[in-house]
């Protein structure tokens, strides 16, 4: 496979331009640069790179962004597929919270063969969400359809059920996980301040709490 050739930091980059791209438009060289650690210029020379190689992974264009070739989504899709199967592993079978997976998986995504990703698969009975609600590609790598909506878009007296959750702040994770929000949690919207774009919401078993956007933003639900 294409990605057996590459290095992690190809497909780790690979991975971020999926992941900024999923909803349409193009990834700029400062968000992949603010995701990876690393700086703008050396962003463009790897998209550069990327570009050039034949076939080629992505399609970059000065000035207006990058997104993945097929052949370079085809590799991130491979990518996610080991890393969210090794969230849901590590969660369900070795007791790692759902604060704890995410840095975990990322270590092991480059190094775990088709094999093992298979058996993984299967002994957990094909899921096709890891732990935080994100859809797994199943072994054909196709993304399962993602209905979701952002928390930020409810306003009062409309209900939802979350299903997923942005899982890239460990403490984040465990802030929502003491306010019960968490997937397949159930909640009421039942105050918007539209000054500040505040909600007030409520969880069964705990108390209304009130939720800036920094959180709202990170939370995706199905409205009931």
């Amino acid at each position: 496979m294409i990605r057996d050739h590459l290095t992690d930091s190809i497909q780790d980059y690979l991975k971020q331009i999926f992941e900024l791209t999923e909803n349409g438009g193009t990834a700029s060289t400062n968000d992949l640069a603010t995701r990876l650690g690393v700086k703008p210029a050396s962003v463009t020379g790897m998209v550069q790179k990327l570009a050039a190689l034949n076939p080629p992974l992505v399609d970059y264009r000065k000035h207006q962004g990058v997104t993945l070739a097929p052949a370079g989504e085809r590799v991130a899709l491979e990518v996610l597929r080991h890393h969210r199967l090794l969230e849901a592993w590590l969660a369900q079978s070795l007791g790692y919270t759902w604060d704890e997976v995410h840095d975990e998986a990322c270590r092991l995504e480059h190094v775990i063969s088709e094999d093992f990703e298979a058996r993984i698969d299967a002994a957990l009975g094909h899921p096709d969400r890891d732990p935080h609600g994100d859809p797994i590609p199943d072994a054909d790598l196709v993304m399962p359809s993602d209905e979701t909506r952002p928390l930020t878009s409810l306003r009062p007296a409309q209900q939802a059920v979350i299903l997923r959750v942005n899982d890239e702040d460990p403490a984040l994770l465990r802030h929502l996980d003491e306010l019960g929000l968490t997937p397949g949690a159930q909640l009421e919207v039942i105050a918007y301040s539209f000054f500040d774009n505040n909600l007030t919401v409520t969880v069964s078993g705990h108390p209304a709490v009130v939720l800036g956007l920094a959180i709202t933003s990170k939370i995706f639900v199905e409205v009931l």
